[in-house]
C-alpha cells in the first residue's frame, strides 16, 4: 500500500446528521403520517358512523351517560335537514365547505361588538364535531379547515349532512337528532313536525343553555322563525343536493 494512498471510511465514521435536519426529518414524518391517518379516518368513517368523538368522551369523563342513537339520512324526516340548512347554513348545497360571505359578516360583526353566530358551515361544524376538539384556537382552526376540504371532497353532501345530524350535540350528553326527538317529543326523527324539527335545530349552538320543550324568549322567537324559513328552503330548492 502506498504511503500516499487514502484511509478508507467506514460507514460509522460518516459526519452524524445536524439538528435541524433531524428536526426537518422528523416533522416531514409527522406530516405525512397525520396526512396518512386523517385520509384513513375520513375514508372509514364515509361508510361507517364514528363510534365516539372527542365531545363525547369529555362526557363520559363528567360522568354523563351518553345518549345517542343513530339513524340514516333516508329514514329521517327532511324536515330535520331542512331546518339545521335553515338555522346554520343557508348556502349549505352551494358552497364547497366554506361561506365566505358569511365569515365576512361574522368577522364585521365581532370587529363592530355586535353578537352574532359564527361563519362556520354545516361542513365545517361536522369536520369540528367528528375529528377535533371544542374550544377556539388558530390550530383548531387549521384543523378544522383541512378535514373540511377532505369531507367535502371523499363524503359528497348527502354524507356530510347525515353525519352532522347524528352528532351535534342536541342536549346535555345527547347528540343527534334522532336522540334529541326521542329526549323532547318521545319519538324518533323519521316522523317529525316542522316546528318539532325546528326546535331542535333552535338549540343546536347551544344545547346546554337552550331548551326545545316550551320555549321561551329567544329561543320560542328563534324556533318560530326557522319554521317559516323550512318552507323557503324546501320551495327555493336550498336543499337540492340532499334530495
Amino acid at each position: 500500500m502506498s504511503a500516499f494512498a487514502r484511509p478508507r471510511h467506514s460507514a460509522s465514521s460518516a459526519p452524524p446528521r445536524s439538528w435541524p435536519r433531524r428536526i426537518l426529518i422528523w416533522t416531514l414524518r409527522i406530516v405525512l403520517g397525520f396526512i396518512l391517518l386523517s385520509l384513513l379516518m375520513v375514508g372509514i368513517y364515509r361508510f361507517v358512523p364514528p363510534p365516539i368523538t372527542i365531545t363525547q368522551l369529555g362526557d363520559l369523563t363528567q360522568g354523563h351517560s351518553l345518549n345517542k342513537d343513530w339513524m340514516p339520512l333516508s329514514q329521517m324526516d327532511p324536515d330535520m335537514a331542512r331546518a339545521a340548512i335553515a338555522a346554520e347554513d343557508g348556502n349549505f348545497c352551494t358552497h364547497h365547505g366554506f361561506d365566505f360571505k358569511a365569515i365576512e359578516k361574522a368577522f364585521k360583526g365581532n370587529e363592530a361588538g355586535r353578537r352574532l353566530r359564527g361563519g362556520s358551515t354545516i361542513s365545517q361544524q361536522t369536520a369540528k364535531n367528528v375529528f377535533l376538539w371544542q374550544g377556539r384556537s388558530y390550530l383548531r382552526k387549521g384543523l378544522e379547515a383541512w378535514f373540511t376540504v377532505l369531507i367535502e371532497h371523499l363524503w359528497g353532501k348527502k354524507r356530510i349532512m347525515e353525519v352532522y345530524l347524528n352528532v351535534a350535540e342536541t342536549g346535555i350528553a345527547t347528540y343527534g337528532a334522532n336522540a334529541g326527538a326521542q329526549r323532547y317529543f318521545h319519538h324518533d326523527a323519521s316522523r317529525l313536525s316542522p316546528t318539532e324539527a325546528a326546535r331542535i335545530a333552535a338549540v343546536l349552538p347551544l344545547p346546554a343553555e337552550r331548551e326545545a320543550i316550551s320555549p321561551s324568549g329567544r329561543v320560542l322567537r328563534y324556533g318560530n322563525r326557522i319554521v317559516r324559513r323550512i318552507g323557503i328552503v324546501q320551495r327555493g330548492g336550498y336543499d337540492r343536493c340532499l334530495r
